[in-house]
């Protein structure tokens, strides 16, 4: 008799497992499949792979593109002059790929596909993404005042859009802390909060009227940040993290934590290959300091076209251009460079410089192309990528330029 109670009790204990596991089971899925919208209050929206993209390249389709860019490739960068790392892709899929050149010339760490590199103002593109996935989970409003999110904040008409779009009229941080030691001490590492308090109790100007014209800014893109801390209730390197970098499986990118990695991470040099020593504006973040890879940040690419990135009213206003009050070509949207060509033909980046780190990320939504190249060693060549566009759609560019 104890023998067949033990029994029961042991199957009863099984299906309870089995039960609770399934439990489990059908609630990670219903939260995968619930929209950014749908998400309960203290869930963060979270990046989503896009996966299994058709149609697989053919093998000749692969060899007449890696062919047509390796001497471009080789024009651009002649005997082995990158110092850095380059890939374009198509459908997610890897054509051409190159990795060469010194992380650290002092002792030879070579650069190779899991080489974090400073990718300077491209890191404006995620900090977008993160404030655009917030926006679409309802938590945070475009239009919104900034003053709503950052209370000290000076200026009362700039809109959440405005930062995204460099429309604030806001001077740049780097300005208004380099020359005056009553504002700011440069012996003295500045961060983002510094730069609010400062713009807060310093009276420093608006550059021109608050939504008058476009003009480009780092301060905008390090009060975004300072927004995202907010509603997150995170550091913007943990938000980063959980909402971009750890969903997509981007395990060589990362938020650079000044105080403790400032010392380990690939330095940058110029383009005598003398290296660029660290100065008072390195611990702001938002509108530069992410470190990563093309192979992450193809990845990353891949997922902002993803069905699932944002709705699409909102993702249509990503990429309407707010920098058109003078007729031309160039154009700026939520976080993203575009130029829009007379006949429809629409081209959309964004380029880094900082100190001696250049990027430049190209996504080609129409033809699903993805064009990646990092340098640690100074290179307007990290730019000229963009004539590879002609090999995927007709774009306006000329390789043989290059």
């Amino acid at each position: 008799m104890n023998f067949i109670k033990r029994t029961n009790i042991l199957q009863i204990l099984v299906l309870l497992l089995v039960a609770s596991s399934c439990k489990k089971e059908t609630k990670e899925i219903s939260e995968a499949e619930l929209k950014d919208s749908e998400l309960p209050k203290g869930m963060l929206p979270k990046m989503k792979p896009l996966e299994n993209e058709t149609p697989i390249l053919t093998a000749d389709y692969i060899a007449e593109k890696k062919r047509k860019i390796d001497s471009f490739y080789n024009k651009n960068w002649p005997n082995n002059s990158m110092n850095g790392a380059f890939l374009v892709a198509k459908n997610g899929q890897i054509i051409y790929e190159k990795y060469e050149g010194y992380a650290n010339f002092r002792d030879k760490t070579p650069i190779t596909s899991t080489t974090p590199i400073h990718i300077a103002s491209v890191s404006k593109v995620l900090t977008a993404t993160a404030i655009l996935k917030l926006v679409n989970a309802k938590r945070i409003d475009l239009d919104q005042k900034v003053t709503y999110y950052l209370k000290e904040f000076p200026y009362p008409d700039v809109t959440v859009r405005m930062l995204l779009s460099h429309r604030s009229g806001m001077r740049s941080y780097a300005y208004f802390t380099d020359r005056d030691k009553s504002v700011w001490d440069r012996h003295n590492t500045l961060t983002n909060q510094d730069i609010l308090t400062i713009m807060g109790t310093k009276n420093i100007g608006l550059e021109q009227k608050t939504g008058t014209r476009f003009a480009y800014c780092n301060t905008n893109y390090a009060m975004l940040a300072l927004i995202i801390e907010k509603v997150t209730k995170l550091s913007y390197r943990e938000a980063m993290s959980q909402m971009i970098f750890k969903p997509l499986g981007m395990t060589n990118t990362f938020v650079l934590d000044f105080d403790k990695d400032k010392h380990n991470v690939a330095p940058s040099y110029k383009g005598n290959k003398v290296e660029i020593g660290i100065d008072y504006l390195d611990k702001v973040y938002g509108d530069k300091n992410i470190y990563s890879t093309p192979r992450d940040l193809l990845k990353f690419d891949r997922a902002r076209n993803s069905p699932s990135f944002l709705e699409p009213e909102l993702l249509s206003q990503v990429y309407t251009g707010y920098s058109n009050e003078h007729p031309g070509t160039k154009n700026y949207g939520l976080g993203i460079r575009m130029v829009n060509w007379p006949n429809g033909k629409n081209f959309y980046f964004h380029n880094g410089w900082w100190h001696g780190f250049t990027s430049s990320y190209i996504t080609l939504k129409d033809e699903n192309a993805t064009i990646i190249a990092l340098s640690n060693k100074y290179t307007k060549s990290t730019y000229a990528v963009r004539k590879l566009s002609v090999l995927f759609g007709d774009y306006p560019f000329k390789v043989e330029d290059e």
